[in-house]
């Protein structure tokens, strides 16, 4: 039997590909497009039995070639870019390839574990799971919050398990490929290496400089949110996936540069040494982010733990200094 990774070759599948090499699961298909060539590097230490193009996966699916050999499908594919103004791709690409899926694990009794996003949430002070609580502020955010819609009117009827997870800020290894939708962190420590400083935003919508606050989340503790489900197919529903504790950009950039700055044998700054020194300096808002901006989401994690998940996440200061020496062995 196989397990089936889409968007495998991206940040998140990559890292669940790893995962699950981790524990022993090695029958993996991986989907993805690799039109963008440079993300087979995430692959290439991980084990898999075969790659499949998306635009020829989803016929092969619907069209039976797979059906009886799966248990598992992780869909993790999708366009993540919350600037993309294309609205028919962007509906075709995360909505209705999703649908198709969905339609061919409920009818296979297959565990469907998809990604979904914090975006739903958009402008909202509240981050529940919970219709009140949604109000997309972008294409990209409504693509995934009409998905949630349509999964919470199959749910009653599924005899197999439906898991949508909402992610918050996700960082961690491997998404270099991601370019500018890559994380803070990543351009974080790049900004740092090559100019010995790190830019933020000036406040906006009430917020200090660089106070604005977003939940980031460490990617390995993304995986092991999806590999409890793998092990829990009794439990289907929607859930957050942050770690519940917003943290400012200040916090995020600090906790960079004091790690690099580690790395170099340097000891660790407070943020007013580190701006007074010009390590963190900040830049005018932009004009364009104006109306379409989060200044401040943190994961309600209720929902996830009464489904069982009692896991602990990591904060940004012990996910960064994971990261940044990941990402220094690799420079």
């Amino acid at each position: 039997m196989y397990t089936i990774v889409t968007g495998a070759a991206g940040f998140i599948g990559s890292n669940l590909v790893k995962a699950l090499n981790e524990r022993g699961t090695d029958q993996i298909i991986a989907v993805d497009n690799l039109t963008r060539a440079d993300k087979f590097k995430n692959l290439v230490d991980c084990e898999i039995v075969d790659y499949i193009d998306k635009t020829e996966f989803l016929a092969r699916l619907l069209g039976g070639q797979f059906n009886g050999q799966v248990d598992a499908i992780f869909h993790e594919g999708a366009c993540s870019d919350t600037m993309e103004s294309d609205g028919r791709y962007m509906m075709e690409n995360n909505f209705r390839y999703s649908l198709g899926i969905l339609d061919w694990c409920i009818d296979q009794g297959v565990q469907y574990l998809y990604a979904s996003s914090a975006a739903t949430y958009g402008g909202s002070s509240e981050f529940r799971e919970e219709r009140a609580f949604e109000a997309p502020l972008n294409v990209y955010g409504y693509s995934k919050f009409l998905f949630d819609q349509i999964v919470r009117r199959r749910l009653p009827k599924a005899s197999s398990q439906i898991v949508g997870f909402r992610y918050f800020n996700v960082y961690g290894p491997r998404e270099s490929h991601k370019g500018r939708m890559a994380s803070v962190a990543f351009h974080h420590f790049n900004q740092f290496r090559a100019e010995h400083k790190v830019r933020l935003f000036e406040g906006c919508n009430g917020f200090a400089n660089g106070e604005q606050k977003r939940d980031f989340v460490f990617v390995g503790d993304v995986a092991a949110v999806n590999l409890y489900f793998l092990d829990h197919p009794e439990e289907s529903g929607i859930f957050n996936v942050g770690t519940g504790r917003a943290q400012s950009f200040n916090e995020l950039a600090a906790a960079n540069v004091n790690s690099c700055r580690a790395l170099a044998g340097e000891p660790a700054q407070s943020l007013d040494e580190l701006v007074r020194l010009g390590f963190i300096e900040y830049i005018p808002f932009p004009e364009a982010l104006r109306g379409k901006y989060q200044s401040f989401t943190q994961a309600d994690l209720a929902t996830l733990r009464k489904a069982g998940y009692d896991a602990p996440f990591a904060s940004v200061e012990q996910g960064v200094a994971k990261y940044v020496e990941w990402l220094n062995a690799r420079v």
